[in-house]
């Protein structure tokens, strides 16, 4: 980023919203501490969504290091809104309790504020041994926060790697409930006319989940919420159950991404990706299925 006098550099409010992770919480806000942009030009917000740890547990791993509130409606929707309301910057960076930011992570993020209206960084998925990785980490670690296919192909940003102005965020309003809160506000937020763009640079790392268990279970909640994001359109179910349908299909078409993706090492990791591949792919059709059962309306 051009190097600017201080006090041409606006003020940014950091939100994280945090449940129940001291661990990755006190790796979070030690990456916030690093960061290059001048400390005195930044403060940090945390939401507890009424972790059961308890709000003195938390207050420890802060250490001072931040702003906290105790949010009591679950979510991380939710979380982010409650953080907002006590921020006091013009810039709003969107970070998880779970991500580690890189050093120049806030100073490219308010940089490319100066180009777009909304922006989305990079997300580097991380694992504690590229070696031995397992076939969950190796998927993730091809498909997983893929950021700039999301914002450039798909028209949203996700939250957890976020940067917009505080008078974007009081013009669309609030995180919402039940659905996918960051595509969803995303897309209010481009509809008022702004534009959404993608900062390489500004990076956090992610962990990439480790069992199939910890895998089906995300999938299990983002595939509830895009089917929240469809309610009320016309053909809702006709709709969801086509773009289902040929799921275990597309499991053809993206085994070409895993044999050439620079993020995989070894011929054993790409077997093992391109297996939990077709798995996933094969359980969110049946998912989807039972969805329209357990929620016929």
């Amino acid at each position: 980023m051009p190097t600017k006098v201080r006090s041409d550099l606006p003020f940014v409010s950091v939100i994280i919203p945090h449940y129940q992770d001291l661990t990755g919480l006190g790796l979070c806000l030690a990456s916030i501490d690093a960061q290059t942009y001048p400390r005195d030009r930044f403060e940090v917000v945390l939401a507890d969504n009424n972790s059961p740890v308890g709000e003195a547990a938390v207050s420890t791993v802060v250490a001072g290091r931040a702003r906290l509130v105790v949010v009591l409606e679950k979510g991380a929707g939710p979380a982010r809104n409650g953080a907002v309301a006590l921020a006091t910057g013009k810039v709003l960076a969107f970070i998880d309790s779970d991500c580690v930011a890189e050093p120049e992570w806030l100073a490219e993020g308010v940089d490319a504020l100066n180009r777009f209206d909304l922006v989305g960084g990079r997300v580097r998925v991380l694992v504690t041994d590229p070696v031995h990785m397992t076939g969950v980490e190796a998927f993730e670690r091809v498909f997983a926060f893929d950021f700039k296919t999301y914002i450039e192909k798909k028209g949203f940003t996700g939250a957890g790697n976020m940067f917009c102005r505080r008078e974007l965020f009081d013009r669309v309003g609030g995180f919402r409930v039940a659905l996918s809160e960051d595509v969803d506000w995303s897309r209010r937020a481009v509809a008022t006319g702004a534009r959404l763009g993608y900062a390489p640079q500004a990076v956090v790392g992610h962990p990439a989940r480790v069992t199939w268990e910890q895998l089906r279970e995300k999938w299990r909640r983002l595939n509830a919420e895009t089917y929240g994001l469809m309610k009320g359109r016309r053909f809702r179910r006709t709709s969801w159950l086509a773009r289902n349908a040929l799921m275990p299909f597309s499991a053809v078409a993206h085994t070409p991404k895993v044999l050439i993706s620079p993020e995989l090492n070894t011929p054993r990791q790409r077997i093992l990706a391109i297996a939990v591949l077709f798995r996933l792919r094969t359980w969110r059709l049946l998912d989807a299925i039972g969805m329209m059962v357990r929620r016929p309306g």
